[in-house]
């Protein structure tokens, strides 16, 4: 149950909803089977057997949607749908025009969908109400997404904002690596994306490679900006970065995963000793890089964000080129920092 991914965003703190009346409108949107002629159904499960749909142990709630879907390959329906229309062709003396052809198709893949085989998939969500944190864990905002528009279909009132913070992680990421240093409690590892921003997009990876050298920041100066950096936190935390805001390949060291194992005699203790140690984590983890990356934005009272957060972030500290290679401009004279996008257009 150990999250892999972190997509982010905020509640109010606290968020102050009963969890009796959060379980009995989440079951507005339990789990139930694909129906023969559905291609997809999703619904919440519970997150522990024989347990509720919320999980909750010292006010950290872990909730579970899970996907079930009809595997009927495009492949198969217009395989079907050509060899029907050739039998159509013979029979009448024409082949089926583009309207026949559709109407045909939905018709095979009517007939077909009740016989395809069903795939179930897991995300897990974690909610902490006291300090407004909510949780995917997904590999991309789209699958993120779609977790909590099925949250909203259940809930009478649902005030989840994504998180904004004051630095965009480009300009913070590019600060790292031309200085050469993390900021504190953390250490930069040796994974990194560095991509440009004209039409081209030249993208240069490295893989356990060091970041610290004149190598890197000659990219930085070249108008390449990093889209991908590895962290640890506090040695206890490693992880990826995204421009997005996004915290991808998250992996709790060892020691972490030992502490847990001790003391759990059966599947529950483990589970519960496991969510214990992983939200304790995550509430210590999440402050300090919202921190690294300048805190967090504070929207107006119109709902959207101050004007002042943009210009701050355009004025970062720029990247500085190493003196044998002079800066690189666009067409226009900005230099790669003048270019950095702000967090919600990354």
């Amino acid at each position: 149950m150990w999250f892999k991914n972190l997509q982010l965003y905020r509640l109010p703190a606290p968020w102050t909803i009963d969890l009796a009346r959060f379980d009995e409108q989440l079951a507005r949107g339990g789990f139930r089977r694909c129906a023969s002629h559905e291609p997809i159904s999703r619904g919440w499960v519970a997150p522990r057997t024989d347990g509720s749909l919320v999980h909750s142990l010292a006010q950290q709630w872990l909730l579970t949607l899970a996907v079930e879907q009809r595997l009927l390959p495009a492949s198969v329906v217009n395989q079907e749908t050509q060899e029907r229309a050739e039998a159509f062709e013979l029979e009448h003396g024409y082949f089926p025009g583009r309207k026949q052809l559709r109407e045909l198709k939905e018709r095979v893949t009517e007939e077909l969908m009740p016989r395809a085989f069903t795939r179930r998939s897991k995300t897990q969500v974690w909610i902490d109400p006291q300090n407004g944190w909510f949780a995917v864990d997904a590999g991309s905002q789209g699958k993120a997404e779609e977790v909590i528009e099925h949250l909203r279909q259940c809930l009478d009132d649902f005030p989840l904002k994504p998180l904004h913070t004051q630095l965009s992680p480009i300009s913070a990421m590019a600060d790292w690596l031309a200085g050469g240093d993390a900021p504190a409690g953390f250490t930069v590892d040796r994974d990194c994306e560095l991509k440009a921003v004209d039409e081209e997009k030249q993208t240069v990876r490295y893989v356990r490679h060091p970041l610290d050298g004149e190598e890197v920041r000659g990219h930085l100066a070249a108008g390449k900006l990093p889209t991908r950096l590895a962290l640890t936190w506090d040695d206890r935390i490693s992880f990826v970065l995204t421009d997005k805001l996004e915290v991808k390949r998250l992996a709790f060291l060892d020691v972490l995963k030992e502490e847990a194992e001790k003391g759990a005699e059966h599947a529950d203790e483990q589970f519960d000793s496991d969510f214990a140690l992983m939200t304790g984590e995550l509430a210590r983890f999440l402050p300090d890089l919202v921190a690294a990356l300048g805190g967090e934005a504070v929207e107006s009272d119109g709902g959207a964000l101050v004007a002042a957060i943009n210009a701050a972030t355009l004025a970062a500290t720029p990247v500085t080129a190493p003196a044998t290679n002079p800066a690189a401009t666009t067409s226009a004279g900005a230099t790669a920092a003048d270019r950095l996008l702000p967090p919600w257009e990354a």
